[in-house]
């Protein structure tokens, strides 16, 4: 048996033990053949040298990223655990402070943190169309729309257009109180806190008074040229084909568009097919237009949002088979 000791005098234990040890149970049960102990500003790891190695280079990597970054979630914590290939790895230490997309209020960075949704910041960089496809929670939208602001912070385009078609998940804006605008900010409420989250409220007072910045209904785009324009589509599964097409028919000059969706959550009439299916498949091979995959190992809410997208992928699973087996 081997014992080896760590140093966590680089960082604060707190964060790296988490609450009530939380994080730390986390290690134990990645590595169970191993005893690991805390000891103030020491982690000490005793069993085979086969398991101790890979349990320090994962260690050492959360020192790196708690070096950088200060503060780790237990999502995040998970994540570095799980990622067992060198690229998974490699993308949660920020070795290049250019990675930051953008600065927050508050000092708060904003950027790019699983490996697909650093594929999606690369993606966007290099064409103008992207189509962003991926569960709930797994950042699509916040990164989308911290590219936008990233775009109009650097002057590579004059406004930012963000849009989601006003389909109503099992509620009826007809019997929500106030006029149209009161009864559709609600609906468009994750992209406005996406927004807040990247932009002081005073500037973004001024950008959205201006319409340097619109939030708006899909339907609010047609008969539109939006040149020197960054375009987010949101929650696009819920859009028709013509709906889809009309918006990708938007872009103008020097415009660059993003389009999110989650094909397992489409709120359409069931006599109505998804624009986003159908445009995923037939865009495929045309240059300048790139689509990334998001899965649940790319979800940055709470811990068990993940578990639930594989509950559900497995019982869609089944039903799909029962289906074929009838």
């Amino acid at each position: 048996m081997t014992e080896t000791i760590i140093s966590l005098e680089s960082v604060n234990p707190i964060e790296f033990f988490g609450v009530n040890n939380g994080k730390l149970d986390l290690l134990k049960k990645k590595f169970p053949l191993l005893k690991i102990l805390s000891r103030g500003t020491q982690i000490k790891i005793s069993g085979a040298p086969e398991q101790i190695d890979p349990a320090k280079e994962k260690i050492q990597l959360i020192i790196q990223y708690l070096e950088r970054n200060g503060h780790l979630s237990e999502n995040y914590f998970e994540q570095i655990l799980g990622g067992d290939d060198a690229e998974t790895v490699d993308n949660f230490i920020d070795k290049n402070p250019n990675d930051v997309l953008v600065f927050g209020p508050n000092g708060r960075t904003v950027r790019a943190r699983t490996t697909n949704q650093k594929r999606m910041v690369t993606a966007a960089d290099k064409n103008d169309i992207v189509f962003a496809i991926g569960p709930a929670g797994t950042g699509k939208t916040y990164t989308a729309v911290a590219l936008a602001v990233r775009a109009l912070k650097n002057k590579t385009v004059k406004k930012i257009i963000l849009t989601r078609p006003a389909v109503e998940a099992g509620e009826s804006l007809g019997f929500l109180p106030g006029d149209l605008k009161e009864k559709i900010d609600p609906y468009l409420r994750p992209l406005y806190d996406a927004l807040e989250d990247m932009i002081p409220a005073d500037k973004l007072g001024y950008y959205m008074t201006t319409k340097t910045i619109e939030v708006a209904p899909l339907a609010y785009m047609r008969g539109r040229t939006l040149d020197n324009a960054f375009m987010i589509l949101d929650e696009a599964q819920n859009t028709n084909d013509l709906q889809l097409k009309m918006f990708l028919t938007r872009i103008g000059a020097n415009a660059k568009a993003i389009i999110t969706g989650d094909p397992t959550q489409i709120d359409l009439p069931r006599n109505q097919h998804s624009g986003l299916l159908k445009a995923s498949r037939i865009l495929q091979n045309i240059e300048g237009i790139a689509h990334i995959e998001l899965n649940e190992e790319d979800v940055v809410r709470h811990k068990l949002v993940k578990d639930i997208i594989k509950a559900y992928e497995k019982e869609t699973e089944r039903e799909e088979f029962e289906h074929r087996h009838r």
